[in-house]
């Protein structure tokens, strides 16, 4: 409430005059909070960062990068870095989450995917950090640390857990081996918005240069929602052959472009579960316990596909308690 109330007390002395109210407008994994501030005329978003616990320095710096870029994302319309507040433009309150079903999705998917395009075009080394190899396994360890350790503890004996460092270099030579563009890191239905120009995208400060099918693995492997595999793929193909028109550095036959796609997603699908599960017994949030099923299956799908990951599905076997119907391996 003190936090709540310093914010009050700073957005008064940045909209003199004009009265507002204040009522949550979304929170996320991190500590930071979104309010949206209604006032007669207009409404504006509020970003609560603890200055402790989060920079809003990054935010800033890729809010210009992607609007250079020729996206649609929150204006800035005012800052204080020394507490950790800053003012936004609304991108109002309608989430892909909320707008995607069988008749919209191909409309607002082939958006997305020109907005991503968008940002991959506008890519160059030195202005965002590194997505390399560090990062990438520091992530894939959060599931041996949260998902086997404390959300199946006692499913998988230690003596095995080198087998999954071993895989987590085999998947990572896939990632590595990428060309690099800028990555949004989590370019899903929650954080698209039904806008005009459309998508209004949100929730970019942990960008990061790295591997090019990252973002779309994140927006057609969505944890939040499910499409069959087959509409997938043809959203996938329309992707790559708008990519290559545009010429970015793309595989270029299809077959081995969407090998890595399904590579990447066995990288950030190890990496969900794990924080996942962290969310879970660390912080108390138990809202993401739900999705977890989808991405296990999503992850199950794609090592069941390839045969170099066959010693994953038999880990995931033991994790799990139960083999699942497997598969011919396609490649």
């Amino acid at each position: 409430m003190e936090r709540l109330q310093e914010l009050e007390n700073w957005l008064k002395r940045r909209l003199p005059g004009q009265h507002f109210s204040l009522a949550p407008a979304s929170a996320d994994a991190s500590f930071r909070r979104y309010f949206r501030v209604s006032t007669p005329g207009r409404s504006l978003i509020a970003m609560d960062a603890p200055p402790e616990k989060e920079d809003c320095r990054p935010y800033l710096h890729v809010a210009r990068l992607f609007g250079t870029a020729g996206v649609h994302v929150p204006e800035i319309l005012d800052q204080d870095l020394e507490r950790g507040f800053l003012l936004l433009s609304d991108l109002d309150s309608t989430t892909y989450l909320e707008a995607l079903s069988d008749s919209t999705a191909d409309e607002l998917y082939r958006d997305a995917i020109d907005a991503l395009i968008r940002i991959q075009l506008a890519s160059r080394p030195g202005e965002l950090p590194e997505y390399d190899e560090q990062l990438l396994l520091r992530e894939m360890r959060l599931f041996p640390d949260w998902y086997v350790a404390r959300h199946r503890p006692g499913s998988l004996p230690a003596s095995q857990l080198g087998g999954l460092e071993a895989l987590f270099a085999l998947v990572l030579r896939n990632n590595l081996a990428q060309p690099r563009v800028f990555v949004h890191r989590d370019y899903h239905s929650r954080n698209l918005m039904v806008t005009t120009p459309n998508p209004g995208i949100l929730d970019f400060q942990d960008a990061v240069y790295g591997p090019i099918t990252y973002d779309l693995v994140s927006l057609f492997k969505d944890a939040y929602v499910r499409w069959d595999e087959e509409r997938v793929l043809d959203w996938v193909i329309r992707y790559w052959e708008k990519a290559k028109q545009a010429r970015l550095p793309v595989a270029t036959g299809f077959a081995e472009f969407y090998r890595d796609f399904e590579w990447m997603g066995v990288q950030r699908h190890i990496k969900v579960l794990g924080i996942f599960a962290r969310l879970y017994h660390r912080d108390g949030k138990d809202g993401y316990l739900k999705d977890m099923p989808l991405v296990m299956d999503y992850l199950r799908r794609a090592c069941q596909r390839y045969r170099p990951l066959a010693p994953m599905l038999g880990l995931l076997d033991a994790i799990e308690g139960a083999p699942e119907t497997r598969v011919g391996y396609t490649f």
